[in-house]
C-alpha cells in the first residue's frame, strides 16, 4: 500500500446531490487514494462526513466542514472462489463492480435499478432491489473494514467486533468510514426481463401470487391512468437477447411528459391514459450486471416507504387513491417492489419482510405537496422510511420503529464520543 500523506487545505467547493435538493459548502474536501492518507484526514477533522455518488435525496452528507470523497478508494481487493465472496474496496461504483466481478465469475445477488451509488453509499442506507427471497444489498455483506473516528482501523465480521458487524452493515455513516467490504456474491447469471402494461386492478388481484412465480417482479403504477406497468426478473441459460435501441427513449420521453405536465398539470391525466401508445411489451436477456440498472437521466426527488409485506397492497391502493382524489400534480409512478427481512439493527427490513413503496416527483417541481399527501398513509401502516430518501421522522418517531434503537446508539456513542460524524439531518434522527 502507498503511503499517501494527506494535509486538509480550505476550499471553496460548492457540493450538491444528484436532484440538486441537497446542497452545502464543505470547508475542506479530501480524496484520499489510499488507507493512510482516509486515516490521516480522519484524524485532522473535527467533523466529517463521507460522500460516494451523492445518490441519497435526505442530507446524509451535507456539510460545511470536511467532505471526503471515497472515489479515490475504487477496485477489487481480493476474491475467494470457494467461498463466492470478493472484497471491495468501498468507493467502488456500481456500475463498475459489475465487470470487475464479471472477471472472477461471480454477480451480486441482487441489485436495484440504480447503479451509479458507491458501494460504501448504498450499504449504509439499505439500498435495494426486488425480490421477496431477497435481502437488501446490505445483507450481503460478510465483513468490512471500518476507520474509526480516531483514524483506528477495525475489521468487522461474524466473529471480529460482532456487534458493531451487526449494527454498522447500515450506518448511514456514523460509526466511521467503512473502506473495504466483503460481499458475499453468487455464480455469474444471465436474467430474463419481461416488461408489459396491465389494468392496475389485474396486479392488485394477482400479485400476492405472482411474487412467488418470480426471482424479482415490481410494478410502475400511474396514478391518474388504469394501467400499470409489470417487470419480472427470471434466471435463464437462454442466449443474450437486447432490444433494438428506442427514439426517442423510455427517459426522454418521461422528461418530454414531466416539463410538459409541469407547465400544463392537466394534461397528465390524459397522458396516463395513454400509456399504451409508448409502452409495449418487451423481452431481453443478458448478464445480471446488464439487466439490473435502468437509464435514470430524469433528475426526480424522492420519497420511500417499507411497509409490512402483508399489507403493502393495501397501502399501495390508498396511495393511489389519495393522489387521485386530489388530482396531485406528479406524473412519475408509484413504484412497488418486495425485499426480505433481515438483522441488521437499523436496518428498514429489520425482522419485517417488506413492500417497497417510492413516490416519485420531478426536480423541477415542489416535491413537498405530494409527499405531505402520501406520508401520512405510510406512518398508518407502521412504516419505516429507506435510510437515503425524503421523510419528516425525527429521533422520537423513529425509535418505536426499531426494537435495537438503543444498542445501536450505545455503540455509536463508544465509537464517536464527539460526535465527529453527526451532521444536522443525523443529529435529528439520533438525538433526543
Amino acid at each position: 500500500m502507498t503511503n499517501r500523506t494527506h494535509t486538509l487545505a480550505n476550499t471553496a467547493n460548492h457540493w450538491k446531490n444528484w436532484s440538486g435538493l441537497q446542497q452545502s459548502n464543505p470547508q475542506h474536501y479530501a480524496m484520499p487514494h489510499d488507507l493512510a492518507a482516509l486515516s490521516q484526514v480522519i484524524r485532522q477533522s473535527s467533523k466529517c462526513r463521507v460522500v460516494g455518488a451523492g445518490h441519497s435525496f435526505t442530507p446524509l452528507v451535507s456539510t460545511d466542514d470536511t467532505l471526503i470523497s471515497l472515489d479515490g478508494l475504487s477496485g477489487l481487493v481480493r476474491h475467494d472462489q470457494n467461498l463466492m465472496q470478493s472484497t471491495i474496496h468501498a468507493g467502488t461504483r456500481l456500475k463498475n463492480l459489475g465487470p470487475l466481478l464479471a472477471g472472477i465469475n461471480q454477480g451480486l445477488a441482487n441489485q436495484g435499478d440504480i447503479d451509479e451509488q458507491s458501494l460504501a453509499g448504498a450499504v449504509a442506507t439499505g439500498t435495494h432491489g426486488t425480490g421477496q427471497t431477497l435481502t437488501c444489498l446490505s445483507g450481503l455483506v460478510e465483513g468490512f473494514q471500518l476507520v474509526s473516528a480516531d483514524g483506528e482501523l477495525l475489521e468487522c465480521d461474524r466473529t471480529q467486533n460482532s456487534e458493531i458487524f451487526t449494527a454498522g452493515r447500515v450506518a448511514l455513516g456514523c460509526f466511521g468510514v467503512l473502506s473495504q467490504i466483503t460481499m458475499q456474491n453468487v455464480p455469474s447469471y444471465r436474467l430474463k426481463e419481461q416488461v408489459k402494461l396491465m389494468p392496475l386492478q389485474d396486479i392488485l388481484d394477482n400479485m400476492d401470487q405472482w411474487k412467488t412465480e418470480h426471482r424479482h417482479i415490481e410494478c410502475f403504477v400511474f396514478a391518474h391512468g388504469s394501467a400499470a406497468m409489470l417487470k419480472t426478473l427470471d434466471p435463464t441459460t437462454d442466449e443474450i437477447q437486447t432490444l433494438p435501441k428506442a427514439w426517442p427513449s423510455e427517459d426522454t420521453l418521461l422528461t418530454a411528459c414531466c416539463e410538459l405536465t409541469r407547465t400544463l398539470p392537466s394534461l397528465g391525466h390524459s397522458i396516463q391514459k395513454m400509456l399504451g401508445v409508448f409502452i409495449k411489451p418487451t423481452t431481453r436477456v443478458d448478464w445480471s450486471s446488464n439487466i439490473f440498472p435502468a437509464v435514470r437521466e430524469t433528475r426526480f426527488n424522492e420519497m420511500e416507504y417499507q411497509i409490512p409485506a402483508a399489507q403493502g397492497l393495501a397501502c399501495l391502493t390508498e396511495v393511489v387513491s389519495m393522489l387521485k382524489k386530489h388530482k396531485a400534480p406528479v406524473f412519475f409512478p408509484i413504484e412497488y417492489r418486495y425485499v426480505k427481512g433481515d438483522d441488521i439493527w437499523l436496518s428498514p427490513f429489520y425482522q419485517q419482510d417488506s413492500a417497497s413503496i417510492s413516490i416519485h416527483q420531478y426536480h423541477k417541481q415542489d416535491c413537498r405537496e405530494i409527499f405531505k399527501l402520501i406520508e401520512p398513509i405510510f406512518w398508518k401502516y407502521q412504516g419505516r422510511p429507506h435510510w437515503g430518501k425524503l421523510h419528516t421522522l425525527g429521533c422520537r418517531e423513529l425509535k418505536p420503529l426499531y426494537p435495537r434503537w438503543d444498542d445501536f446508539m450505545a455503540i455509536r456513542e463508544t465509537l464517536d464520543p464527539t460526535r465527529k460524524w453527526l451532521n444536522p439531518h443525523l443529529s435529528q434522527l439520533f438525538i433526543e
